[in-house]
């Protein structure tokens, strides 16, 4: 082949990398394909792209030439001082103007400090979350670029070419500045962990209060599918439900109930933290699986610690399971909410000019998340692209009223029941906070401010933090004012 006829370079041969290329060469890209283990390369144009018009390279300075200018390089290595080794393998064999792109999932904090640091190479860098898993990499994946958008033009076609496709549209678009397709990517996974963790409830909630048997709980979980729940997660569960190992047996039962976790969803809870913005759905998801993880002891304290004399739900079943349907509907909208809340301060304080709309029809298909529910938060977004929050929008406040009272229902029987729902409680407990006008908070401040002189607010003089001596034998000096 002569030089300069690849479209783009793809570095990293693991089965995104595999499926991806072949997704390019389905849509006409002919695509470069390199991986450091170089015999792996040989085995991929052998097996898999035997008969595609994918070009293996043996080397990095190979690779290179067989682009078309400007270069487009991208990467699908794991996260962190990888991408940094091969960025530094190919600043030198690059020109002005060349792309690199990184489709990990890489910490947002690093794509902005690349952004930066090939800039002053005259180098453009995009971060880019991908989402879909292997069979999304392969047939259509949701793509969430970011970073340089000088280099949007000369990825356009590619991206938006391979990915899902909802009504005709492509869920990939240019998502901002720096590090902000790496961060959409991030809420997007923190969102998948509260939604896995919420439909882990409702199993869980069917099982062991309703006592209902795996093909009754894969019955419910495919009518729910047919309604506002219509989702991937919802979909696969059904599945996964139905689903017998060679003995006959449900195999879903038979799995250890101790969830992993890449850090995706710590990140979310992270940053959160590091914004001030309650995602507190999330953070119970993460942390539920922290607690899953503790087996043994779990085991262990069952022995010991007691918990209600019934646990068992006693009334109409089949009312109760809709129940829980409609507490299900509700959390989801109360963590997306916090997701989109975590977003729109995060484009704040860095200054990115973010399109909630837009990033709502990008995981319209092709995610994990992806759900009919999204459409709904994109026409929220449409109508008003300033919406302070998804609560707030009338399709939303009508869905929540509907089922607010089966909400509580659920959330209380299950207290009563002894059975735990993290997820489902702090959503509730989220969406109180939320509509509550005065919160308990003033006690905190009048608490700081006795032990600390850390001062408050008064309702009559907002924005004036005064100081007081609430045992007669304090100083009148205050602490310095700071927020949390």
């Amino acid at each position: 082949m002569s030089e300069g006829k690849g479209d783009i370079a793809l570095i990293g041969l693991a089965v995104m990398g595999q499926n991806l290329i072949l997704n390019m060469n389905d849509h006409g890209f002919t695509v470069v394909a390199f991986n450091r283990t170089v015999d792996k390369v040989e085995r991929f144009m052998a097996n898999e792209a035997k008969g595609t018009k994918v070009i293996g390279a043996k080397s990095l300075e190979e690779m290179v030439k067989l682009l078309k200018k400007p270069r487009r390089v991208m990467l699908l290595v794991k996260a962190g001082s990888a991408v940094d080794d091969f960025i530094a393998k190919l600043v030198p064999l690059l020109e002005a103007g060349d792309i690199i792109i990184d489709g990990g999932n890489s910490e947002y904090q690093d794509t902005v400090r690349r952004c930066k640091e090939l800039l002053a190479k005259n180098l453009l860098f995009v971060g880019s979350g991908v989402s879909g898993g292997e069979d999304g990499a392969r047939y259509g994946p949701s793509l969430m670029p970011g970073g340089e958008p000088e280099a949007w033009p000369f990825i356009k076609d590619i991206f938006q070419s391979i990915s899902a496709k909802v009504d005709n549209e492509p869920c990939c678009d240019w998502v901002g500045p720096q590090g902000a397709g790496h961060f959409v990517k991030m809420v997007h996974n923190g969102i998948e962990y509260g939604d896995m963790q919420l439909t882990c409830e409702a199993y869980s909630l069917m099982k062991d209060a309703l006592g209902m048997t795996c093909p009754e709980m894969a019955e419910v979980f495919g009518d729910w599918n047919k309604g506002e729940l219509d989702s991937f997660l919802i979909e696969i569960t059904r599945d996964i439900l139905k689903f017998k190992d060679t003995d006959g047996k449900y195999l879903v039962e038979k799995i250890k109930d101790s969830a992993g976790q890449k850090g995706t969803g710590k990140w979310t809870a992270i940053a959160s933290l590091e914004y001030g913005v309650p995602v507190t759905l999330i953070g119970e998801a993460v942390f539920a699986r922290c607690l899953s993880s503790l087996k043994d002891e779990r085991v262990s304290a069952a022995k010991q610690l007691k918990g209600p004399s019934t646990t068992r739900y006693e009334g109409d079943k089949k009312a109760f399971v809709e129940a829980i349907r409609q507490a299900l509907y509700a959390s989801k909208i109360v963590s997306y909410a916090q997701g989109f809340m975590l977003m729109r301060e995060t484009a704040k304080v860095l200054g990115w000019k973010l399109n909630f709309g837009g990033i709502a029809l990008m995981w319209r298909g092709g995610c994990i998340i992806r759900s009919v529910f999204l459409g709904n938060i994109k026409h929220a977004y449409e109508k008003n692209p300033e919406l302070e929050n998804l609560l707030l929008d009338d399709f939303f406040k009508k869905e929540i009223q509907k089922c607010q009272e089966s909400w509580r229902k659920v959330v209380s029987t299950a207290v009563l029941l002894g059975i735990p729902t993290p997820a489902f409680s702090t959503a509730l407990a989220f969406y109180d906070g939320y509509r509550s006008e005065r919160l308990p908070a003033n006690l905190i401040q009048a608490q700081r401010d006795y032990f600390g002189a850390h001062t408050y607010e008064l309702l009559s003089a907002p924005g004036k933090f005064v100081h007081t001596n609430w045992t007669g034998h304090g100083g009148s000096v205050s602490s310095s004012t700071y927020q949390v």
